[in-house]
């Protein structure tokens, strides 16, 4: 048996058998590549920088709201500021954002 110290847990013990389900070994790496994109919040210039799978995510957001990803992020700019007086890394918003809206999502197909 395998021993190794968990230096977060604190504590020594056998290390667990990982497994890898089929989604592993499918995987996309392309959804991990990184790109950035020239978008106008609130009429501002400026560049992010996000994975592509989360450009896919708001891509669709967009398209339910019927509105640019421009205009999408504006909205969260906006109210990020209106709320909580803004935020330190909108980029990490954004990615929580589509986070949030991808769990909802899959919660609604589950109860549908």
């Amino acid at each position: 048996m395998v021993y190794q110290e968990r230096r977060s847990e604190g504590r020594v013990g056998p290390l667990k058998e990982v497994r890898i389900d089929s989604f592993v070994s499918e995987f996309d790496m392309g959804l991990a590549q990184p790109l950035s994109r020239s978008v106008r919040l609130n009429g501002f210039a400026t560049c992010l920088r996000l994975e592509q799978v989360y450009w896919d995510i708001l891509s669709d957001m967009a398209k339910v709201n019927c509105c640019s990803i421009s205009a999408l992020l504006s909205h969260v700019d906006r109210e990020v500021h209106l709320r909580h007086g803004g935020v330190k890394n909108f980029t990490g918003l954004v990615r929580v954002v589509c986070v949030v809206h991808s769990l909802k999502e899959g919660s609604c197909l589950v109860m549908a």
